[in-house]
């Protein structure tokens, strides 16, 4: 057992590492820019922080931190336009328009020029004192910072405005302050024309591989994630563990005694179901439970707040959102209320469950007592309810079994309806809440556990079965 324990862990490593990897490239390929989301900015070309220069040292060092200024993974295949220091550019905006003009042109050494006369023009448009130039030019290099076919950046090129004296610029940092804006404007022409004239188109077809090592942002965030570091939330700007933290306390409470409940309700329901099939008492369960398993969680859930949370109804229950049970009160205060408060999403999480096992439960005990063994049983004078329980559950344990490795990854995952409309700050809840705001790293740290969890679950049901039927061994 201890081997075969071993084995599908060590099979289990190259499932993670896939799912590591598609959780990666999905993360980084997402929309949105995390530095932005992290300065509360809303685009590259306005928000809530002003574009100058002291904010692109901001998103500099916010980029460091992040470590999003290494490569993204171990190595990369491209073509050769495309150098090995493209992800050293901060923006991915320019990332993805440098690419498409390396393809268009072929020299990286032009392409390069052209997009450093560029961004002195830039730097050098923030420090113009007349509004309405500054806004010109920078919508001028804005537009030229898109465009890479020929005849358009030369359109938007022919558009610059020449100035004949530096009267109005403070000293930034550019390659040359003390040259004047005609200089900048004349050589950002220059760059494009040589950049136009010395095509090598030919070099986006020669394949390349870029060797980065350990050195990059993949290995950094899953040593980071064995490690228990999962990053920092955009959101609100603290660990995503300590986020995660409060969340899974609350999950977990729910999620697992839901699980227990179910387990303890269903199974006696489908056993009995099956011993007493046909009668009165076995179609008001059967039709009870095909009722329940049929209407969704989150209407039972609204019927429940509606009618028994008050309002114009009875007021059996505290209603969502009521104030939380103070840390000063006593034990059992609190064991008492938050016990009370658990009653109505505990039936709304679990009822579902117990529908769905029950029926399997029922179906497995229907299947085993038609087996030679169980007629032996009843041929040796035992009663239908000790044949039920001591000889055909056993067998009949096993699909239940199976359906606990796709219950168990929910423990974790939590559900987001029943979390969102009692006002339960658990896992699904706060899920829901990154994906409206882009929090990727909660989203993805989720996703991961999940894996895990699922992983565990089908790997204790396995377990399960060897315990449950000797029939089933794994020594071999």
């Amino acid at each position: 057992m201890l081997k075969y324990i071993l084995k599908r862990v060590l099979f289990s490593i190259p499932t993670l590492l896939a799912i590591s990897l598609l959780t990666f490239f999905i993360s980084v390929n997402a929309p949105g820019d995390p530095v932005e989301m992290m300065l509360n900015k809303s685009d590259e070309s306005g928000g809530q922080r002003s574009q100058n220069y002291a904010g692109e040292k901001d998103y500099q060092e916010m980029r460091h931190l992040l470590g999003l200024d290494q490569p993204l993974f171990y190595f990369s295949l491209t073509d050769a336009t495309v150098p090995d220091t493209l992800y050293r550019i901060a923006k991915p905006k320019h990332r993805a328009f440098l690419k498409r003009l390396s393809a268009e042109y072929g020299n990286w050494e032009n392409v390069s020029a052209y997009y450093l006369a560029l961004k002195n023009i830039e730097l050098l448009s923030y420090s113009e004192r007349n509004s309405g130039q500054r806004a010109a030019a920078l919508e001028l290099t804005n537009t030229l910072l898109q465009e890479y076919k020929e005849e358009k950046i030369k359109q938007s090129l022919s558009q610059f405005p020449a100035k004949s004296d530096t009267t109005g610029y403070d000293t930034i940092t550019v390659s040359d302050p003390k040259k004047n804006y005609d200089h900048f404007i004349a050589a950002l022409r220059a760059s494009f024309d040589r950049l136009s004239s010395e095509k090598s188109v030919y070099t986006k077809y020669i394949p390349v591989i870029h060797w980065y090592g350990t050195h990059n942002q993949y290995h950094r965030w899953m040593m980071n994630f064995l490690t228990g570091d999962f990053g920092v939330s955009y959101q609100d700007k603290r660990p995503v563990k300590t986020v995660l933290y409060g969340a899974l306390k609350k999950t977990l409470q729910i999620s697992l005694l839901s699980l227990l409940i179910a387990y303890l309700i269903a199974i006696p329901l489908g056993v009995h179901s099956a011993v007493k099939k046909g009668t009165l008492t076995e179609k008001s369960i059967t039709t009870s439970l095909f009722v329940l398993y049929s209407l969704p969680n989150f209407w039972i859930a609204t019927m429940l707040v509606v009618f028994l949370c008050g309002g114009d109804y009875l007021s059996w229950f505290p209603a969502p959102g009521s104030p939380p049970i103070p840390e000063e009160a006593p034990l059992w205060y609190k064991f008492s209320e938050g016990g009370y408060r658990l009653i109505l999403p505990l039936f709304c999480w679990a009822y579902g469950s117990i529908a769905f096992i029950s029926r399997q439960m029922r179906g497995g005990i229907l299947s085993s007592i038609t087996q030679d063994y169980i007629r032996t049983a009843r041929a040796k004078g035992l009663n239908e309810k000790q044949i039920a329980w001591k000889h055909a559950m056993k067998n009949s344990l096993l699909p239940v079994i199976t359906l606990f490795a796709s219950i168990f990854p929910l423990a974790i995952s939590g559900a987001f309806i029943i979390e969102t409309i009692f006002n339960i700050p658990g896992m699904g809840k706060l899920s829901l809440e990154a994906l409206y705001s882009r929090d990727y790293p909660v989203i993805f740290t989720v996703m991961m556990f999940t894996t895990v969890l699922t992983i565990a679950g089908n790997l204790i049901a396995d377990l399960l079965y060897a315990l449950i039927d000797p029939r089933i061994s794994y020594a071999e």
